[in-house]
Order: C-alpha cells, then sequence, then structure tokens
C-alpha cells in the first residue's frame, strides 16, 4: 500500500470509463426558425466536411493512373478504365456509403466498430455488457419482435460471435493503417510534382520535404477537428472547384467524347480484350475510390445530410470530371499516365495548380487521421483498446475527440512509411490492400445491419450484398496479388493492433470476471466488519469502485489485512453519459446502505464536464447530496432519523477536519506454474500494457497526501 502521485493536469478523458458509457434521453425544443436554422447549419456543416471528411477521396486522381502498370495502353483501353472509374465511384460511393451506410449509425458515430457495436447492442452476445454492469441505453425496437434465424444463431454461436469480433477488429486495424497510408502517398504523390518540370531535383529531397510537411500536418490536430475544417475547408474547396475545371477543358482540347464511356460495355471490352492484365490493372483502379470509408467513419465529427450534401453535390461530380479530363488527355497523350495528373494540367496554370495541389494532398490526410481519433475512442470505450488521452474539443459534437499519443504515434508511423518504403507505387500497392478489406468488411456487417436490426426485406439484402461483395470481391483479389510489392505493410499493420486489441479485451474480460465472481455485497461487507479484530478506524474514506452492482474484491483484501474501515465510508463510482454535460443536481447522487457509515455514491459526468474539483469542493458536493437525500427520503424508510442526521454531521466535522483519505485499488494477475502457457503471454502481454496506459479514473484534483493505493493479485 503506497502514496500514489497525482496526475500533473487532470482532464476528462474518455479512456477512463469506470462505468460504461450510457445513453441518456436528450431534450429537444422546436422554435419556429428552426428548420431553416438547421438548414443553413447543414449546409455550413457541408462545407466544412470539404477539408476533413473528403481530402483522400478527391485528391484520389494524384495517383491512380500513375499507380497502374500500363503497357502501350490504348483508346479502348482508356475508354474502359474510366467506364470502371465511373461505376466503382456510383455503386460505392453514392448507393453503398452514402445512401446506405449513413443510416447504420451508432448513436451517432459511424465505421465498421460502430457497425459491431449496433449489433452487439441489439443481440445478447455478452459483448457489451460484459462487464456486469447495466446500461440504460434502449435496445432497438427490432429486437422486441421475432428474431430473425441469423440473429438466433450468433447468440447460440460461440464461433459466429469470435469470427463477428475477429471481422470487426480487422476492419479497424485496416482503417487505422489507412490512417497512416494516405498521408503518407498523398502528400509523396504531391510534392513529386515539381520532378515533372525540374527532373534535377533528387528523389531524396522529394522524401524528406514530404516528410516534414506530414510532420506539420499533424501539430494543429489538437484544436479540433472544427477548427482544422475551418482552416482546411478553403484549401479543399478550390481544389475541388479547380479541378473540374481542368478536366472540362481538358475534355474540350482532346477527346469531347469521352462520356461515351459511361456506358458498362466498354467495361466488358476491356476485360475482353486485355484478360489477365486487366484483372491486375484494377488493383490500381481500386484508389479511385480510396478515402470513401471516411465517409461512414468521420460521421461522428459532422451529420449525415451534411456528408450527403457535399458528396452528391461537389465532390462526386468534381470526381468524374477530373477523371474524365485525365483521361481524355491520356487518350491523346497514352504514355503520360506515369504522370497522369500533372502532364494533363495546362501549362499556364501548371504552378499555381501545383501548389492547391500540394495543400490539398496535406489536407487530404485529415480525413483518415479524424476517422482513427474516432475509431480508438470507440474501441477504448468498450475495452477493446488499452486507454488512451481522449480530448473531446467541441462542446456540442460528443463524436469530435482528439488523442495526442494517437496522434503522435500516427506521425512517426507516416514519416517511417515515406523514409522506409520510398517509392510511391510500393505505398500505392499497400494502400490498395487497405481500401478493399475496409470495404468488403463494412459490406459484411452491413448486411448482418441489414438483416438482424432492419429487417430489410431478403430481396434487397441479396442484391446489396451480391452487387457489392462480387464487385469489391474482384477488386480484392486484384490487390492480394500486390503483397510482394508493398501489399503486405497494413497486413503487418493490422497483425500488430490486433494483437494489441485481443490482449487487452482478453485481460480486461479476466479481470473483470474475477471480479463479479469474488464482489463484496452488503451480506458479506457486514460479515467482514462482524469480526471483533476490524476496527472502525476515525475519518471519512472515499473507496472506489469500478462495479456497480456490488464492491471490488480489493475492499475485501483491505479489510482482511489492514483490519480496519472508516468511521465513515463513502462507495464512489464513477459514470461516463454520453451527453456534453450533467446538470449540478444530477452530477453526484449518494444514498445510504444498510451498514452504519457506509454510503454509495455515484458520480456522472458528460465528454466535456471538468471532475477537477479544487480543495473540499469535491467532499463538499458529497455531503450536500447527502444532505439532499436525508431530505427527501420518507421517514420510514429510514431506521432512524436522528441517528442518520447525527451521522452526517459527525461526517462533516470529520471532513471539516481534514481526516479525509481516497482509497484506489491496484490489481495485478498472479500467473502461476499451473496457468496454460497462452494465459501466461496474454496476461503477460496485457499486465505490460496496463502498467504504461493511464488510469482508470479521472482525475479529481485530490491532494497527493490523501491518496492511498491498495494493491492486490488476481488468481489467474
Amino acid at each position: 500500500m503506497d502514496r500514489q502521485s497525482a496526475t500533473a493536469r487532470p482532464v476528462v478523458e474518455l479512456a477512463a470509463v469506470v462505468v460504461e458509457a450510457t445513453a441518456c434521453p436528450r431534450l429537444s425544443v422546436h422554435r419556429p426558425n428552426d428548420d431553416k436554422v438547421s438548414q443553413w447549419k447543414a449546409l455550413l456543416l457541408a462545407y466544412n466536411t470539404l477539408g476533413v471528411v473528403f481530402g483522400g477521396l478527391v485528391t484520389s486522381p494524384l495517383y491512380v493512373y500513375p499507380s497502374m502498370p500500363l503497357t502501350s495502353p490504348s483508346e479502348e483501353d482508356y475508354l474502359g478504365i474510366f467506364s470502371i472509374m465511373f461505376w466503382t465511384l456510383s455503386l460505392i460511393g453514392v448507393v453503398k456509403y452514402c445512401s446506405i451506410a449513413l443510416k447504420a449509425d451508432d448513436q451517432g458515430e459511424g465505421g465498421t466498430f460502430a457497425l459491431y457495436s449496433l449489433l452487439c447492442k441489439n443481440m445478447d452476445i455478452g459483448i457489451l455488457t460484459t462487464n456486469g454492469r447495466s446500461s440504460n441505453t434502449k435496445s432497438s425496437p427490432s429486437t422486441t419482435g421475432k428474431q430473425s434465424r441469423l440473429h438466433k444463431f450468433f447468440e447460440k454461436s460461440m464461433v459466429a460471435r469470435r469470427v463477428l469480433l475477429f471481422i470487426a477488429i480487422l476492419g479497424m486495424c485496416m482503417l487505422i493503417g489507412d490512417g497512416i497510408l494516405t498521408p503518407a502517398i498523398s502528400v509523396l504523390s504531391a510534392i513529386d510534382g515539381v520532378r515533372a518540370l525540374f527532373p534535377s531535383v533528387s528523389k531524396s529531397l522529394v522524401e524528406v520535404l514530404s516528410a516534414v510537411i506530414l510532420v506539420v500536418l499533424f501539430l494543429p490536430q489538437k484544436f479540433g477537428t472544427s477548427r482544422v475544417s475551418f482552416l482546411f475547408s478553403p484549401i479543399m474547396g478550390m481544389w475541388t472547384l479547380t479541378t473540374p475545371i481542368a478536366g472540362i477543358y481538358s475534355i474540350i482540347c482532346h477527346y469531347p467524347k469521352i462520356f461515351k464511356a459511361l456506358s458498362p460495355h466498354h467495361i466488358f471490352k476491356f476485360f475482353l480484350k486485355n484478360g489477365d492484365q486487366g484483372w491486375r490493372l484494377l488493383g490500381g483502379i481500386v484508389l479511385c475510390i480510396t478515402g470513401s470509408e471516411a465517409l461512414f467513419a468521420d460521421l461522428g465529427h459532422f451529420s449525415k445530410s451534411s456528408i450527403q450534401i457535399a458528396f452528391l453535390f461537389t465532390i462526386y461530380p468534381s470526381l468524374v470530371l477530373t477523371y474524365a479530363g485525365q483521361t481524355a488527355y491520356l487518350i491523346r497523350h497514352p504514355n503520360d499516365h506515369a504522370d497522369g495528373f500533372y502532364k494533363f494540367i495546362p501549362t499556364q496554370v501548371y504552378w499555381p495548380m501545383f501548389v492547391i495541389s500540394t495543400l490539398a494532398a496535406i489536407v487530404a490526410s485529415q480525413s483518415l487521421i479524424s476517422a482513427t481519433f474516432s475509431v480508438i475512442k470507440q474501441s477504448v470505450v468498450l475495452n477493446y483498446f488499452p486507454r488512451v488521452k481522449v480530448v473531446h474539443t467541441s462542446s456540442s459534437k460528443e463524436g469530435e475527440v482528439y488523442s495526442p499519443e494517437v496522434n503522435y504515434v500516427l506521425m512517426i508511423l507516416c514519416v517511417t512509411v515515406i523514409l522506409i518504403f520510398r517509392d510511391g507505387q510500393d505505398i500505392g500497392n499497400a494502400f490498395g490492400v487497405v481500401v478493399c478489406m475496409v470495404m468488403v468488411i463494412t459490406t459484411t456487417l452491413l448486411t448482418l445491419v441489414m438483416i438482424i436490426i432492419w429487417r430489410t426485406p431478403a430481396i434487397f439484402v441479396s442484391l446489396f450484398f451480391s452487387t457489392f461483395f462480387v464487385l469489391e470481391g474482384v477488386y480484392v483479389s486484384a490487390v492480394l496479388t500486390k503483397i510482394p510489392q508493398g501489399g503486405w505493410i497494413p497486413f503487418a499493420i493490422s497483425l500488430i493492433l490486433a494483437f494489441i486489441m485481443f490482449g487487452w479485451f482478453y485481460g480486461r474480460q479476466r479481470k473483470i470476471k474475477y471480479e463479479l465472481e469474488h464482489k463484496i455485497d452488503n451480506h458479506k461487507l457486514r460479515g467482514l466488519l462482524s469480526d471483533p479484530g476490524v476496527q472502525r478506524a476515525p475519518g471519512l474514506c472515499f473507496f472506489y469502485t469500478n462495479i456497480q452492482d456490488g464492491l471490488t474484491p480489493v475492499l475485501g483484501h483491505y479489510i482482511k489485512n489492514l483490519k480496519s474501515l472508516h468511521k465513515f465510508t463513502v462507495f464512489t463510482t464513477l459514470q461516463y453519459l454520453l451527453v456534453p454535460k450533467v446538470a449540478p443536481h444530477e452530477r453526484i447522487l449518494v444514498r445510504k446502505l444498510s451498514i452504519k457509515g457506509v454510503y454509495s455514491c455515484v458520480i456522472q459526468y458528460g465528454y466535456h464536464d471538468s471532475l477537477e474539483l479544487e480543495g473540499d469542493e469535491f467532499v463538499n458536493r458529497v455531503m450536500d447530496s447527502l444532505r439532499a437525500h436525508l431530505a427527501d427520503s420518507p421517514i420510514d424508510a429510514l431506521s432512524n432519523e436522528q441517528e442518520i442526521k447525527e451521522e452526517a454531521c459527525l461526517m462533516e466535522e470529520d471532513a471539516k477536519r481534514n481526516d479525509i483519505v481516497h482509497v484506489l485499488g491496484k490489481t495485478m494477475f498472479h500467473v502461476g506454474n499451473n496457468s496454460s502457457f497462452f494465459d501466461k503471454v496474454m496476461l503477460a502481454f496485457y499486465e505490460v500494457m496496463h502498467r504504461n496506459c493511464r488510469s482508470a479514473l479521472p482525475a479529481l484534483g485530490v491532494p497527493l497526501s490523501q491518496i492511498i493505493q491498495v494493491g492486490m493479485l488476481y488468481e489467474a
């Protein structure tokens, strides 16, 4: 047992979820001008999405054609390639993500892990409730009716649940890999454009400049998505406007008939002519849809309507016209595909476009950086990732978050990818693998949501799954051939991340299982205190527990070994709620237990609340809540009203004398010789992460001299 130092600068952290995040009802008041205000707000948000959500997607023309290993391409080849691009953007971008996926949010959050969370909440598969705490989250109405056969299958089959978990973890890991590769390939492709006019510029200089720009990109992330988007959106607005203008100019000058390629028969002609080589080219063509997952993953930072407006009315037409212009130029200059973007830019505006494209490439990285922050936050809340600092940068948007640790790790990995692999084509190969895998995983999880939660008719589910699984499956088969040429990078990243996530999840589940099996209830506590050797020490003790229906096993360990419990003990649980701020009168809830001098206290806080309470403020608030509890309780509910009021007065006196102590549990696994090799490895790895991650309790501004940590070994 040792006095423990406090955090230097306490902050509210999503990482510090002690009781599972709970959804609370939110009140909405309709005013006469609400519709007009909401429409303007949606348009403003749509403008802001340009600088955050769509950067990776709208800058894809920088590297799509250079990533294709074309050999003496003909006019028909280029028409076929453009036709594939158009239908890929239309089906995956417009239909799948913009029209369907955005409806499958989990309390405003998007992405593969949000889909998994949504499925868990609507099926009794023991994922979100394994911590033994009740959640106030209301289940979907779909769960109250007749369950589908697939629903029952997942509830009964442990193998199916584990496969579902594996798919969700793989999707999240691939998305984080996307967050590493997008900045690298975007910035490297843009800066490499300077070599088109100055071939003497060395590749090493381009790599160093790209690395420096990436470092600068990651520094302003701490200011939050809203401020970053305010800075970046004008840049992406210029890019989104100027590239289709260049495309229209190129179409008029080089090949006005380019839009005949919209007919799908050009796709069939392309594959009939090129066969196996055409199939391999899909590994480069698929990059035209890169960044589309950010439409869904960044949902927590914006709104559905704003993302849909921006994509359908700006991004989609901009991409179609830009690719049409590039293809029109390449039909007349078929061997310029290695620099397919800068060569199609008119010479008169080359340098302005180079500046805009460089700035746009820098901004392009923002979409996957923001998405990475979101998925990390989701996984931390659900106990699938080690606790990291998560800061909410908006008082009105719960999903707008920033994590300094994640930010700087991403920065280091992005720079490392550029400096080690150097070749943009190798990074492009890795990028293609990530894009395809995330799309297939999203399609799979969306299909499950349609069947289990939405109860979509079978004909529409079959049409959705067959169309997108086949389309994306063909792309996957093509990019997997590029694993030796850089495609192995995302698999290596995903393997490392998956090992971290599984190790943390396994350790947390074992710890929660032990705590629930050995928790202390009122009956056991009464038995411990009935021991004649146990003394009730004077003073006031706040004993922190993370179990709502019972008390932590650390309490039993504490009483048995120290043979004492403070005269006044308040068992304190911190409960994180999915609201910006908790009303002051609901912040601290205190009730008396059936044992003299023992109270239960629940501290509720939202994502924009501060828990740093100076001096005696925390204790004073608890006492105020206790007095309110006594005043509101009916007389017949209290065994002796006068006795309890005297008890409250004595507690206040102890608090005024500063006879206060805050007891925190510090637990570790004891892995014995009888444990399996798997347990020895995984629990040892968990303990390494546990020792180095952030505390499970948000800092409360408690003085150092009042904090005690009680260590306990859990038998593995």
